[in-house]
């Protein structure tokens, strides 16, 4: 039951986001996601790394 209640949970603030976001996001220009596009790269694959180190000790 307490799964169920925090699937629920998470959907309706996912819900949340999404209407929040069309209704108040702006779009982004090419140069401003190029720039988050690289940083993003940078730290997913930064994140991947830390976790295969904290795994291995």
């Amino acid at each position: 039951m307490t799964l169920l209640i925090i699937i629920l949970v998470v959907l309706a603030v996912v819900a949340l986001m999404v209407i929040l976001g069309e209704r108040f996001g702006k779009p982004m220009e090419g140069t401003e996601q190029g720039k988050y596009s690289k940083i993003i790269t940078i730290l997913v694959f930064v994140m991947l790394f830390a976790a295969l180190i904290k795994q291995m000790l």
